[in-house]
């Protein structure tokens, strides 16, 4: 069992990295050195963490200034680093990549650079790379969900950079003997996400009586995973994850665009008290994007076996206490 004395968690303030910080402190008990860093990009939001804001220390800063990191691991004593700082859009990286190539790329061979500096010949240390199931490619009808064998196939911008990145950190395990771990998670949904996402864009337009776009024919599958479910998995692996290993997380189940859209408004229209035609009537299909993978999937068998880790809200229970909350913000 790995127990990190300080831990650094980059992106800290965006949506997975603020329900991480909140739970290392108020539910997996986690009392050592904890710093977050994040650049405040548009997608980050620093009020996520007033209620651990007294328990962290929280530094503004770019992981591509490595100097920078250098400093706070030596200075903080760092022994493990989560990386969850990264452009994250697919329709961002469709429009603008560079953005992508220099935080996803440029930003983990920064933080390994530092980490690298910093841990010479140390085997008690971790560092820890998020990724993505899209790293993976698309599937079609009838292949084999995605395991930690599924080889590389990027097909987004995005999903090029995350897959580069990959690459680097497992090329420094190999080459400097840097204790690494990598794991790709399906796609999360949860309260605090940003708005460009499908659940958060489609519940918001939903409560405002906008129109809800769904991309082409509606039928594109994606694996729901609710964010404590991939917090439990990240802490999980980062505490009991055999080093140079990778591993991938999600649920199993597919559910397609549109099945989605609909379990929203059977959420929402009786909390609305109105007819889930009239929300229906606000979904607007919209031409398909560049590139858009048909589906996403994830068979987490080698987590659940080898380190006992398994997706416990459904994506009813999730969708409904992600409503809720939206549903609280908005009318407050």
């Amino acid at each position: 069992m790995f127990n990190p004395q300080a831990l650094m968690i980059t992106g800290g303030a965006g949506f997975i990295g603020s329900h991480l910080v909140r739970r290392l402190r108020r539910d997996y008990g986690y009392c050592g050195t904890l710093v977050v860093v994040d650049l405040e990009t548009y997608a980050a939001d620093r009020s996520r963490l007033t209620e651990v804001e007294s328990s962290i220390r929280y530094v503004r800063e770019d992981i591509c200034d490595t100097e920078a990191m250098r400093a706070i691991i030596a200075d903080e004593h760092i022994d493990a680093i989560i990386n969850l700082a990264a452009e994250s859009h697919v329709d961002r990286s469709i429009e603008a990549p560079t953005p992508f190539v220099t935080t996803n790329i440029a930003g983990t061979c920064s933080l390994l650079e530092a980490a690298r500096g910093c841990w010479v010949g140390r085997t008690d240390v971790r560092f820890y790379q998020i990724s993505t199931d899209e790293v993976f490619g698309a599937l079609q009808a009838g292949d084999p969900l995605f395991t930690e064998s599924s080889p590389y196939a990027p097909r987004s911008p995005y999903a090029a950079s995350k897959a580069a990145a990959d690459h680097l950190v497992r090329s420094y395990y190999h080459t400097y003997g840097l204790p690494v771990l990598i794991s790709s998670c399906s796609n999360n949904y949860g309260p605090d996400q940003h708005a460009e996402k499908l659940i958060p864009k489609a519940i918001t337009g939903f409560l405002a009586g906008r129109t809800v776009p769904l991309y082409g024919d509606g039928l594109h599958v994606r694996d729901w995973i609710y964010v404590s479910d991939h917090t439990d998995a990240i802490y999980q692996i980062l505490r009991t994850g055999t080093p140079g290993s990778s591993y991938v997380a999600g649920t199993g189940v597919l559910t397609g665009n549109r099945m989605l859209l609909e379990m929203i408004i059977t959420l929402l229209a009786p909390r609305l008290h109105c007819e889930e035609a009239a929300l229906r009537s606000l979904i607007a299909a919209v031409p398909d994007r560049p590139g858009h993978d048909r589906g996403y999937g994830i068979d987490a068998s080698r987590l659940h076996h080898d380190l006992g880790w398994s997706a416990r809200i459904s994506l009813s229970e999730g969708l409904a206490l992600t409503i809720d909350h939206m549903i609280g913000v908005h009318t407050h």
